[in-house]
């Protein structure tokens, strides 16, 4: 059987997909290792015979379809949090990676590690495949590569990894309770600076309150602020109509609300009760209808922009994208394959539909030019080797280039005709594939190194040092994040999340999804910063 697989390398390289595949489905209380257990099994097999073998290629066409899909998702928000928070959170990056660092190399002097196992155990301290794979991508571009060296790395990893998870919810369980933190007060607060669209649901209110009627809703908003879509509006002399800024409110309007079961109270109490009546089953005139964005010139647009209620008398009142259901704002800008809730004359629905495409088919593929493009670009630009003081020299590599240039183009959206990113399913195709390939690989290599390490006994002080590493950097983190950059405790658990198991503990502790924004603003920053600092580490260690 080992004999048949040498000979069929991309049979080897599948099976173990399937079956790390199948681990990382596996729950314990909840938590599951995920795409990550793709690494384990690959290890278990390269244990298995040494002899075993997949092309560098796959590798390198994994960990560039990885970082690439990253950066065209997370563009926007890794350039809204400098926008939002000027240089707070660029700043509290730095400062925690400089801190784990400094614990990195405190451990290192102390342990007496090599150095290719110390910056394996920074990489998988905090569960940062993409840093792994960049240090070993430029040991390759170096022409410093040999078993040993790569081996140790991932064995580092490997062995730390567990405490990257685990190590950070102790921290923040430490944290927690040493801070005296309240959830729920600090979701209160968040919520005028990152409305919190979950469980989005309707309502019909009569308007009741005399301070209210004769004003428009352009400054009912203004006022109060409310984090809501308004829809249609009811009254008894001009009948159902689609609400804009100009209306204006009369007693005994009946009017719909989009927005949370909060934000819906709170505007309630203010315009007046709810409606005995749902003018959501009026479809006389008006509908409700669900339709995919599959046309390339509606992508990068402000929904502003497109002047729905002048020429078709329609107001779009949600947008889902993926998983996430968000209220539909004026500065909301589409993408491909956001499935979009709009309500229109019946008359105009087809013509709408034809607008924005409502093309399943469409909004899946993926444009192979503009793929292709900027995916070139990303390998041009990690090829360019950059110098810093003191004879340092580095290259952005596979992981790096492809990276940056990611999210300047997620950024774009789109230059002219071009439409850079993409579909929001192949997009995470596209990321899964690439790193399932690039953790397969990883593991295949290094699994003879892993049993000979567990052969000896090394692995317990590698588990060791990863977990003070771990810990010890995540309440340092978070102690200086809180106390002295001020960042709530509840955006600060989604800045940690080095990991999706991180980030579900956070959110089920916190019960809502302020960790989720945090992990979205913070999660590009760290992995292109981490990708960095993991190479300067193993390039100062030397």
């Amino acid at each position: 059987m080992n004999i048949f697989l040498k000979e069929n390398p991309l049979l080897l390289l599948f099976i173990v997909a399937a079956i790390g595949y199948l681990v990382g489905n596996l729950k314990f209380r909840g938590t599951g290792l995920g795409t990550a257990a793709v690494l384990f099994v690959g290890l278990a097999f390269g244990a298995m015979d040494p002899g075993f073998i997949v092309p560098d290629i796959i590798f390198q066409i994994g960990i560039v379809f990885f970082v690439y899909s990253v950066g065209l998702s997370s563009g926007p928000a890794f350039f809204q949090s400098f926008k939002k928070n000027g240089w707070r959170d660029i700043v509290f990056i730095m400062l925690m990676l400089a801190l784990s660092t400094l614990v990195t190399v405190v451990i290192y002097w102390l342990m007496d590690f090599d150095k290719a196992t110390m910056v394996g155990m920074y990489s998988g301290s905090s569960t940062n495949t993409t840093a792994l794979a960049s240090v070993i991508d430029m040991i390759n571009l170096k022409g410093e590569a040999d078993d040993s060296t790569i081996q140790n790395l991932v064995v580092g990893y490997t062995f730390s990894y567990p405490m990257g998870v685990l190590g950070v919810m102790i921290a923040i369980k430490i944290m927690e309770r040493f801070l005296k933190i309240d959830y729920a007060a600090e979701k209160n607060i968040l919520r005028k600076d990152y409305p919190l669209d979950e469980d989005l649901t309707h309502r019909t209110i009569e308007v009741t309150n005399p301070e209210i009627c004769q004003k428009q809703l352009r400054d009912i908003i203004n006022a109060y602020q409310w984090n809501i879509v308004f829809g249609r509006v009811d009254n008894l002399h001009y009948g159902t109509k689609l609400s804009n800024w100009d209306t204006t409110l009369i007693e005994g309007d009946k009017i719909i609300l989009v927005g949370t079961i909060e934000e819906i109270e709170q505007a309630q109490a203010v315009l007046g009760k709810e409606a005995e009546t749902s003018l959501a089953y009026d479809r006389k005139e008006y509908d409700v209808v669900r339709i995919f964005v599959s046309n390339p010139d509606m992508v990068g647009r402000k929904l502003s922009s497109l002047n729905l209620q002048e020429k078709y008398s329609a107001i779009i009142t949600r947008i889902r994208r993926g998983d996430t259901e968000m209220l539909a704002k004026g500065d909301t800008i589409l993408e491909l394959g956001d499935r979009i809730r709009f309500v229109a004359r019946r008359k105009d629905i087809k013509d709408i539909q034809k607008l924005f495409g409502d093309s399943y088919y469409a909004a899946s593929k993926i444009d192979l030019f503009s793929f292709g493009l900027g995916i070139a670009l990303g390998l041009l630009l990690g090829m360019i080797e950059f110098s810093l003081p003191g004879g340092i020299s580095f290259k952005l590599g596979f992981a790096g280039g492809p990276l940056i240039i990611g999210l300047i183009l997620g950024t774009l959206r789109r230059t002219g005709p071009i439409v850079w990113t993409l579909p929001y399913g192949s997009n995470v195709t596209l990321n899964q594939l690439g790193l399932t390939l690039l953790l397969a690989v990883i593991g295949i290599r290094s699994g003879n190194t892993l049993l000979t390490s567990l052969s000896d006994g090394a692995w317990i002080n590698i588990f060791l040092a990863g977990s003070i590493l771990s810990i010890v950097s995540a309440l340092l983190s978070l102690w200086v994040g809180y106390k002295l950059i001020k960042i709530p405790y509840s955006l600060l658990l989604g800045f940690i999340s080095n990991q999706p198991a991180i980030l579900e503990f956070a959110t089920d502790i916190t019960k809502n999804r302020v960790p989720a924004i945090g992990y979205s603003f913070m999660f590009p920053i760290s992995l292109v910063m981490k990708i960095l600092f993991a190479q300067l580490l193993y390039v100062m260690l030397s």
